[in-house]
């Protein structure tokens, strides 16, 4: 397969699975395994913007509102700070764990498997569990709530885990309703993705390579197209029927590639 090429196929992996609460991490990594794909280190962190920019795109005029308005607003304010609240937790466990994710749990097919099972059986289990909803708007997450979603999301730094599988699932177990814990998921992300790409671009400063960009572009436009699709899919779709079929993809799959690998061993 060609860099090109390549290119488009991880792009759009990274768009189709990020805010969908599966693996984006998982599904890129199990698929350069078994395809033997190897993008580059500055592909891998260039394509991590589209998901960024269609969540920008598409709650353009949402966030244009909150930051024109934060001095004098205090819905705006209180939006912005539950979103930072939420950040907090994951930019300190990341911060001080990358080293370790990147070197060896980003290098174990068999873990990653494991935790999309164990991930896939929780989102079932919540989606049917889940408390009645006492908050239905993703911009007035209370700041306790904001915090305890924040903590549950470092459990992210597994791979297979998911980073919005996991804020969705604590947004749940919190009364947030199935729509808003996936808009609080999509906000969190912006912080979250942006502080991740911005401290792997200052940690691979030495490996970064641009001299690809028409394969970067692709990748980039590719990620940010499939993102943005993906996300008004998603909220139409959770709204009516929740989580539980991602759950149950996570199963397959997780439990397909433990057979793959314990066969090959």
């Amino acid at each position: 397969m060609n860099d090109m090429m390549t290119a488009a196929l991880l792009g759009l992996v990274e768009g189709l699975t990020e805010f969908i609460p599966v693996s984006s991490t998982a599904h890129l990594l199990l698929l350069a395994h078994f395809l033997g794909l190897k993008g580059s280190k500055t592909l891998e962190v260039v394509i991590q913007l589209g998901p960024i920019l269609a969540i920008a795109y598409l709650y353009r005029d949402k966030l244009g509102e909150v930051f024109s308005t934060y001095r004098t607003k205090p819905a705006s304010q209180r939006f912005i700070v539950s979103v930072l609240i939420a950040f907090a937790p994951a930019m300190v466990v990341g911060a001080l764990a990358h080293d370790f994710i990147k070197a060896v749990l980003f290098e174990t097919p068999k873990l990653m498997a494991a935790m999309l099972v164990l991930g896939g059986v929780v989102l079932v289990f919540v989606d049917k569990i889940a408390p009645q909803t006492r908050v239905d708007d993703a911009s007035a997450v209370p700041f306790g709530k904001a915090l305890a979603i924040g903590v549950v999301q470092c459990l992210s730094i597994l791979p297979g885990v998911s980073r919005s599988g996991a804020t969705i699932v604590g947004a749940r177990l919190l009364g947030v309703s199935k729509r808003a814990a996936a808009e609080f998921s999509f906000f969190l992300s912006l912080p979250t993705m942006l502080g991740a790409v911005t401290f792997d671009l200052v940690k691979s400063r030495h490996e970064l390579d641009f001299s690809a960009l028409t394969g970067m572009g692709v990748g980039l436009l590719v990620a940010t197209v499939s993102g943005a699709i993906v996300v008004k899919w998603m909220l139409a779709y959770v709204s009516q029927q929740g989580y539980a079929v991602f759950g149950w993809w996570r199963i397959i799959l997780g439990l397909g590639v433990l057979a793959a690998l314990f066969a090959g061993s």
